[in-house]
């Protein structure tokens, strides 16, 4: 590398990626580098999850001459490895098991990318400190001892940004975190987010909700129909006809202490 140039944390090109007889991404080209703070936006069905899952390996590219995944440098990853530097944050409720462990526990298993802490897991001191650290960061102490199941969704969803911040290398992948959160919960999701992102965690967020994005997030990314329709800024790409275009509907939109709102 050259000069102060940044090896990427993500480069995708000419990625096509297909769910059953369907192609659902259509050559995917895009490069984020390790820190920085992006927004992927679309309808639902554009394809924003099928990304996620192919960034963490769930789901596999057509294999082709011209296609290239390269993630924290590399091009192939043992998966359990992976999983334990990417930290992912999906919308949907934790699993069976996570639900009966306590909030602290649950933030450890991100460690070893774990449902619970089962017994054959060594659990070191100096884990014990880090984690102890995130929770602090995420402002989660107070219900630390809690069952994960006895948690509003909003306090679910700061444990669930904790287990996947032990474990990562400063990138979060958020996919429609908001889901299911209450007005207060929300507010305080995005406020967490503004505070890891000043705090130099990248985030790459995926959401259909313009609110959302703090102001921290400059970079914006546009999908439609599998496909990536535009890349840029936030000055360039919020705006109400573009967003109109993006969701065949008329937008109007509104901005407030760093914050866009579309109605």
């Amino acid at each position: 590398m050259q000069g102060n140039l940044v090896e990427p944390f993500l480069h995708l090109a000419h990625v096509n990626v297909a769910r059953g007889e369907n192609v659902v991404l259509h050559d995917i080209n895009l490069s984020v580098n390790a820190g920085e703070h992006i927004a992927i936006l679309g309808p639902n069905g554009c394809g924003k999850s099928t990304l996620i899952k192919t960034i963490t390996c769930e789901c596999y590219p057509v294999v082709h001459p011209e296609m290239k995944v390269r993630i924290f440098g590399r091009e192939r990853w043992d998966l359990t490895e992976l999983k334990k530097r990417l930290g992912v944050v999906s919308a949907e409720l934790p699993g069976k098991q996570t639900l009966k462990t306590s909030g602290r526990d649950a933030v450890i298993t991100g460690f070893f990318s774990s449902s619970t802490l089962w017994p054959n897991l060594l659990v070191t001191d100096s884990m014990r400190v880090h984690a102890e650290v995130v929770l602090r960061q995420i402002d989660a102490v107070g219900f630390a001892e809690k069952l994960v199941g006895e948690m509003s969704a909003g306090q679910q969803r700061r444990i669930m940004i904790g287990r996947a911040l032990v474990g990562s290398a400063g990138m979060l992948l958020l996919d429609e975190p908001s889901n299911a959160l209450d007005l207060a919960a929300q507010a305080e999701l995005r406020g967490l987010m503004r505070r890891l992102a000043q705090q130099g965690t990248g985030i790459m967020l995926i959401t259909h909700h313009i609110a959302d994005i703090p102001p921290e997030i400059d970079r914006i990314l546009m999908m439609r129909e599998g496909r990536i329709v535009a890349d840029g800024s936030k000055a360039e790409l919020l705006t109400a006809e573009r967003l109109s275009d993006l969701f065949k509907t008329e937008v109007q939109l509104s901005e407030r202490d760093g914050f866009y709102h579309a109605w």
